[in-house]
């Protein structure tokens, strides 16, 4: 059974940076991928970025392409989202996600269903 802990939201003014952190423990070794999930009130969850932990290639949905970095670091069992030049629209509840399989289509990436584990998020709101 895998934890993850994300830590590093908080509130920011527009065209500022925040970095968020997610800790993973208990069984990492079953993990294929990582990645970020968010939802805004009044929306519906969203894909954000996804790292292959073996290979660290990544997958970034289009409006946080050139502003975001996912990595990860396997030793300390930990990703990062980098985020920079942050918009009021990326405010949101943001989630740390783990899949047990390793994919190659994009649709499989974006499906919320095929992450078995899911932290219990962190707040991002970017003040205008």
């Amino acid at each position: 059974q895998v934890q993850l802990v994300e830590s590093g939201g908080g509130l920011v003014q527009a065209g500022g940076s925040l970095r968020l952190s997610c800790a993973a423990s208990g069984g990492t070794f079953s993990t294929a991928a990582m990645g970020w999930f968010r939802q805004a009130p009044g929306k519906e969850r969203e894909f954000v970025a996804r790292v292959t932990w073996k290979t660290g290639n990544t997958y970034y949905t289009d409006s946080v392409k050139g502003r975001f970095a996912v990595s990860r670091d396997s030793a300390k069992n930990t990703m990062y989202l980098e985020m920079n030049s942050l918009k009021p629209e990326d405010t949101a509840v943001y989630y740390c996600v783990a899949d047990k399989i390793l994919r190659f289509r994009i649709s499989d990436y974006l499906d919320s269903g095929n992450y078995a584990y899911w932290g219990q998020g962190t707040q991002v709101t970017v003040s205008s």
